[in-house]
């Protein structure tokens, strides 16, 4: 047998002959032809699954970095002067609305409530003496009503007596003098009766100024307890007091500090009430509705999204609202992509809320298919309409 003839193998098979017998060079590369073939297949479908979704999902998605977490952050002032006594939070400590955050010393304060207490009490002693007087003004007017009345008793009595004794000095029954003595008599009951009638008078318009003493006085009480009420919120604004929930933060107020009304003491961060705040291109905007569903991701929160809906678009893009605002119609003009701030509302659950603060940095997906739904049926509704 020649040494290169083909030998059968182990289970007795004759070897291939001829065309049937592959070269081992030509195996290799009809593997990787497979491979090739295959990765190739694989990469069309990728492509054409990723054209389908971007047909269908990911042309109607508007993306942005440009978006931070933030709330409506609180800075709290004292609305008096003096000298922090207490300091009553520590740094990043959680406080409800209307718990006390710092004591003021209140001395002083205390002093001006209780002098504004004792005034009004002097004042509402003024209107009660001068109701007195005006009680007793009117048991005087009803005095001297009485005693016009008994003047004016005696003036008939006197008068009816001239009357009766006038015939009888005509007969000589009685003398020239007891007639002179009557008619004396009737003037001075005249007379009488003349100054009863003026001190009644001047009693009853005694009664007008005594009410307008009482008017006086009751003025000056209002204004002693609107004083006293001034003294009594002065007095209870020596505790600041948070306004609402949330998170101490930059505390800046320490013991024995000299504030100032409108001094910045710490500010509450309400870390509960959180939203974001994405800023558009105005390319992206177009679409874009209250109302739409969208995924965040934080970087501060790498293993998941999380999930909102746009809430507002703001009125006008945040170069209108900056402290210098652009005026393009001064020299030369170069046009700039302007960004429009979008407020999302997001749903946190609460697990991932103790890592979330405002101002970290968000990237943000908006979903605007609903506008293209929205703007399909406006058409068939109109048609149908018609």
């Amino acid at each position: 047998m020649p040494a290169n003839a083909p030998t059968a193998d182990s289970l007795g098979n004759p070897p291939p002959r001829g065309d049937a017998a592959t070269s081992p060079r030509t195996r290799p590369a009809s593997r990787r032809r497979a491979i090739l073939l295959g990765l190739l297949a694989v990469l069309v479908l990728g492509a054409l699954a990723w054209g389908v979704r971007w047909w269908l999902v990911g042309r109607f998605i508007e993306s942005t970095d440009d978006a931070y977490l933030q709330a409506d952050s609180v800075t709290v002032a004292p609305k008096v002067g003096g000298y922090v006594a207490e300091v009553l939070v520590r740094d990043n400590q959680v406080v409800e609305a209307g718990q006390p955050l710092a004591r003021l010393d209140a001395r002083q304060y205390q002093a001006a409530a209780d002098e504004a207490q004792a005034t009004v009490a002097a004042r509402a002693a003024d209107v009660a003496r001068a109701e007195a007087d005006l009680v007793q003004q009117k048991a005087n007017i009803a005095q001297a009503a009485a005693e016009v009345t008994g003047a004016q008793a005696n003036v008939r009595y006197a008068a009816s007596q001239v009357d009766r004794y006038a015939p009888l000095v005509r007969t000589g029954a009685e003398t020239e003098e007891r007639t002179a003595e009557l008619r004396n008599s009737q003037t001075r009951a005249a007379t009488t009766l003349a100054a009863n009638e003026a001190a009644l008078r001047a009693a009853q318009v005694r009664t007008g100024t005594l009410q307008a003493q009482i008017e006086q006085a009751r003025a000056q009480l209002s204004v002693a307890q609107a004083a006293a009420r001034r003294a009594a919120l002065d007095l209870q604004d020596t505790v600041v007091r948070s306004t609402l929930a949330g998170r101490v933060a930059d505390r800046a107020v320490r013991v024995g500090q000299f504030a100032q009304p409108g001094t910045r003491l710490l500010t509450v961060v309400p870390v509960q009430d959180l939203y974001l705040t994405a800023n558009f291109k105005e390319t992206q905007v177009g679409r874009m509705r209250p109302g739409q569903p969208v995924v965040i991701h934080v970087d501060a929160l790498p293993d998941g999204d999380l999930h909102g809906s746009v809430e507002s678009l703001a009125p006008g893009t945040g170069a209108q609202f900056a402290l210098l605002p652009p005026q393009n119609a001064t020299g030369n003009f170069t046009k700039i992509v302007q960004r429009v701030p979008v407020r999302i509302h997001m749903d946190i659950p609460a697990s991932a809320r103790p890592a979330l603060v405002p101002g970290l940095s968000v990237t943000v997906d908006v979903d605007t298919r609903g506008h293209e739904v929205r703007s399909a049926r406006a058409p068939a509704a109109g048609a149908a309409h018609g």
